[in-house]
């Protein structure tokens, strides 16, 4: 075997290693290999999801105080008509 056959046969070894590689990536979502071109991908950004519900601690304490007193005059209301 000379070095030209050998050389064939590692070429072809690795375009389909490349072709295996570039599939399990599509199949995981993330391509963070080099692409063909010698060019990278660019990074895609996560976007930042507010945590919890959005609300700063001072909204959330308001938010509480004005359930109760909802709640209460809810409470009230359900007394008044109970006496009735």
């Amino acid at each position: 075997m000379n070095i030209a056959e050998i050389v064939k046969q590692l070429k072809s070894e690795r375009e389909s290693l490349t072709k295996a590689i570039e599939a399990l990536e599509g199949i995981e979502g993330t391509s963070q290999g080099v692409a063909r071109n010698g060019s990278r991908p660019a990074t895609k950004t996560k976007a930042t999801k507010p945590t919890g519900n959005g609300l700063t601690p001072a909204g959330r304490k308001r938010l509480s105080q004005l359930m109760k007193k909802r709640w209460a005059d809810k409470k009230k209301s359900a007394a008044a008509k109970a006496k009735k």
